[in-house]
């Protein structure tokens, strides 16, 4: 178990220096100049101040130069300063990341609480009225953007029940109901999609899973058919499942910039969408490397979990 675990980590590491230099490059492809966004255009007719204003901002040399400044400064822990509020990036980001983690959190609560037992129901009563009701539910669900959903709750909620989430973010600990009401309609919104894709996998691996051999033979030997459906035919399901969860985690984290602009959170994607508006070079690069290094990481976990459901995996 020890042996796979490094290897699993081990290829983290070239992993993020790839993705390091995409980021890095892909950020000083944006279109526009923050020199100038910063200046307003006042100072477009005096290049001396555009390169002193350049040199201010760390903005000169080579491309390499650059990427060999800013990813030292990232692997000391200093991500950097806003080019806008001059805050350290490091700060702008951790007072973000609660929040989408938050969002995160309780759409995936939300889409596995539901969409297992859903999976589960269709694939022991299949081509009965509950399969077909729930094999419906997820294509509609995997066909309705997110965004469009929260519009929708949205207006609902507002025009029909006379109701809107609180607009000024309340952390969980200052008080745990206003919190919750807040983030109820994001998290809604957010998990529908991964909620009918959960739900279709459990059902297909579950269909393959009750016709093996050694299913069979449970059912033969007179186990419970509640035995081997949680026992036998659950946890051999749940691979593919826990791999769709782990990838979910790092696209839910980006993915959901819209929806907290929607609802105003102030969360990692709303940071990000305003950082690219405004050439905040230092925050897009790292609220992205943070993304990344939450989707890489997720997926060591999923990994992990891997050797727990099926301890033959370790040893390969």
């Amino acid at each position: 178990m020890g042996g796979y675990v490094l290897k699993r980590v081990l290829t983290m590491i070239p992993t993020m220096i790839g993705i390091s230099i995409l980021i890095f490059l892909m950020v000083r492809l944006l279109p526009g100049d923050i020199v100038s966004v910063l200046a307003g255009g006042d100072i477009g007719s005096d290049p001396e101040l555009i390169e002193q204003a350049r040199r201010d901002l760390g903005l000169t040399g080579s491309y390499p130069e650059q990427y060999w400044r800013w990813i030292s400064g990232v692997l000391q822990g200093d991500l950097g300063v806003s080019l806008r509020n001059t805050e350290p990036v490091s700060t702008v980001l951790l007072n973000a990341l609660p929040i989408t983690a938050e969002l995160v959190f309780l759409g995936l609560l939300i889409a596995t609480v539901i969409g297992v037992p859903l999976g589960v129901l269709s694939a022991v009563k299949r081509d009965s009225k509950h399969d077909f009701a729930a094999r419906i539910g997820g294509l509609i669900g995997v066909s309705i953007p997110s965004f469009f959903l929260a519009t929708l709750l949205l207006l609902f909620t507002s025009k029909v029940l006379g109701w809107v989430p609180p607009l000024n973010y309340v952390p969980f600990y200052e008080d745990p109901i206003e919190n919750l009401s807040q983030f109820i309609l994001p998290a809604i919104s957010i998990a529908v999609f991964t909620l009918a894709i959960v739900m279709r996998m459990v059902r297909a691996t579950m269909l393959e899973v009750l016709g093996q051999d050694y299913v069979r033979t449970a059912r033969a030997k007179g186990v419970k058919r509640k035995v081997v459906i949680s026992r036998h035919a659950l946890r051999n399901s749940l691979i593919p499942v826990v791999t769709v969860i782990g990838f979910e985690i790092g696209i839910l984290m980006g993915g959901s910039a819209i929806v907290e602009i929607i609802f105003g959170l102030p969360g990692l994607g709303n940071t990000l969408i305003n950082a690219i508006f405004n050439r905040d070079y230092p925050v897009v690069q790292g609220a992205t490397m943070l993304l990344a290094f939450i989707f890489i990481f997720a997926n060591l976990l999923v990994d992990l979990l891997y050797g727990v459901l099926d301890p033959r995996i370790t040893q390969e």
